[in-house]
């Protein structure tokens, strides 16, 4: 049979204190004389024991002090994509504004969802690129916790979220593209579903599980069909927003009879990467090839040229949903948050042959 564990109490007897004076020597030591401390402590060493289970204490006390931010992506995306990056730095300001911590908690392997969603160790969870997966909301419901979701393509309109109006920005974009002169435009999208890409039709723009994909592409089509460019002569090339994705569609979309003069692309990690991309091959940009992007995120206004981008307000989307956690409310309706085109170097008329 196992050894039973040390608890509090036998470090209390071994020492000769009363248990509330043991607890303060780990919780409150100011609390306790000196020489009581070190008595005490060398019990503690003695025993094997490394003080009280902060776990149990905090969920006795009701709240942790913490927020759990779900993926469906990897973990390592929060550290290589640039817009993740900028919107976990409103989370942390916002955490460290309310002396919380923060869970990273993986939803990509569907065996341990359940698992990693039922034993985080949370105050409420931000649920982050969670599009098409019901599951997740089903989980944090069941756990009766607050939770937000920062995409606002759910049909469930119940479930809080905030998010922007990804129709409109793109419509935004594509216009300012049209008003410059570009006829042949073509896009490069973000994922309309999991591992796959290439040429894509309305038809998988309409059975796209990712509502911000759709989206964007429905606010490009409607901004260019307002200057008569014709939806079926805007090809679209899906992607998985990386790299082994992106020059594929580059290379499909420049291998063309009528090459784009404009490329919209859905991301700014998309729109960096064409700029090399074009860099590479020789084309300028914006005299040869106009680029615009979607985001906002700080590389866009260093890259060479500064990228044209619709901004959206990504750490204040961070900031607002940690806020929403910790005060225990969530917003009862969705909030929906302003996006701002901002014209860079990227853009300029087609060259006239």
């Amino acid at each position: 049979m196992s050894e039973k564990p040390i608890r509090l109490a036998d470090i209390a007897k071994a020492a000769g204190v009363s248990q509330g004076t043991a607890s303060n020597v780990f919780s409150r030591p100011h609390l306790v004389r000196e020489e009581v401390r070190d008595r005490v402590k060398a019990k503690a060493r003695e025993m094997g024991y490394n003080g009280p289970d902060p776990k149990g204490r905090l969920l006795r006390a009701g709240k942790v002090n913490a927020i759990g931010v779900v993926t469906a992506e990897p973990l390592s995306y929060f550290f290589d994509d640039p817009y993740a990056r900028v919107l976990m730095s409103g989370i942390t300001e916002a955490c460290d504004a309310g002396g919380a911590g923060i869970s990273l908690v993986s939803a990509q392997s569907g065996d341990e969802l359940v698992w990693n969603i039922n034993s985080a160790i949370v105050d409420g969870f931000i649920l982050f690129c969670l599009e098409g997966d019901s599951r997740l909301v089903d989980l944090t419901r069941e756990r009766k916790l607050p939770f937000i979701a920062l995409a606002l393509g759910f049909e469930d309109e119940s479930i809080p979220a905030i998010g922007v109006d990804n129709k409109l920005g793109a419509g935004m974009v594509a216009r300012h593209l049209a008003e410059l002169g570009h006829r042949r435009v073509a896009i490069l999208s973000l994922p309309f579903v999991d591992d796959r890409f290439g040429p894509a039709s309305m038809n998988e723009v309409r059975s796209a599980v990712y509502s911000t994909s759709s989206d964007r592409i429905y606010g490009y089509i409607e901004g260019l069909s307002d200057f008569g460019i014709d939806p079926a002569d805007v090809p679209i090339f899906e992607t998985q927003n990386d790299t082994q994705t992106i020059r594929p569609g580059l290379e499909y979309l420049f291998g063309r009879d009528a090459p784009p003069t404009a490329i919209l692309a859905m991301s700014d990690r998309i729109a960096l990467d064409a700029l090399e991309w074009l860099r590479e091959r020789g084309l300028r940009v914006p005299q040869d090839v106009s680029v615009a992007g979607f985001d906002g995120v700080p590389e866009a206004a260093l890259s060479r040229p500064p990228l044209t981008t619709v901004e959206q307000p990504i750490a204040e989307i961070g900031r607002r949903a940690v806020q929403a956690i910790l005060e225990e409310s969530g917003p009862a309706h969705r909030q929906m948050l302003d996006l701002k085109l901002v014209v860079r170097g990227t853009t300029a008329p087609p060259r006239v042959f």
